[in-house]
């Protein structure tokens, strides 16, 4: 039997725990909900990210706010994009002869987690456009071509690794055999 002075939500920090349970709830039931909904989902990314765009571009600033957030997603992409055992530390673990066992690839930054991360970052980089503390003065051109070179320099890798490891990180779907009747 729980006393008043016994309940964790008593405190200052539990009574805005308290205030915030419910809410987060509410934020994780609308995760879990929109997991089946994956072109949904990467359309209202892609639509945030233009909006951001269009306001960065029409506002003419916060351009370390934009390289910020391209480090930040390039970063994500490349965890997206790689194996979760890399075959550089445990040894050749990714099959690479046909008569192999099969094992599926298991990216080290899932789907969902990857476009939770990048939505995140989009709003965050939104967000940050409506408070000139973070339009901080840079030549922007000089970001930009850094940014590009650091893409092609690091795909290129994560590219020569794939090649190396035989390793395709996209699936199209379960394979359809055709009936020998159909043949």
């Amino acid at each position: 039997d729980l006393s008043f002075e016994d309940d964790p939500f008593n405190t200052p920090g539990g009574r805005i725990a308290a205030f915030f349970f419910p809410i987060q709830r509410r934020y994780q039931k609308l995760l879990d909900d929109s997991v089946p909904f994956k072109k949904g989902r990467w359309i209202l990314t892609a639509s945030l990210f233009i909006s951001y765009c269009l306001r960065v571009w029409l506002l003419n600033g916060w351009y370390i706010v934009s390289y910020a957030l391209g480090i930040y997603i390039l970063n994500h992409l490349i965890s997206f994009l790689s194996p979760l055992v890399d075959p550089d530390v445990e040894g050749g673990v990714l099959p690479t002869k046909a008569d192999d066992d099969y094992k599926p690839f298991i990216r080290k930054l899932p789907e969902f987690k990857f476009w939770k991360s990048v939505t995140r970052a989009c709003l965050l980089a939104f967000l940050c456009t409506f408070f000139s503390v973070f339009n901080i003065p840079a030549y922007w051109p000089i970001l930009f071509v850094y940014f590009v070179a650091l893409f092609f320099v690091t795909m290129k890798r994560q590219i020569a690794h794939m090649i190396r490891y035989k390793y395709v990180p996209f699936s199209f779907g379960k394979p359809r055999y055709l009936s020998p009747d159909k043949k």
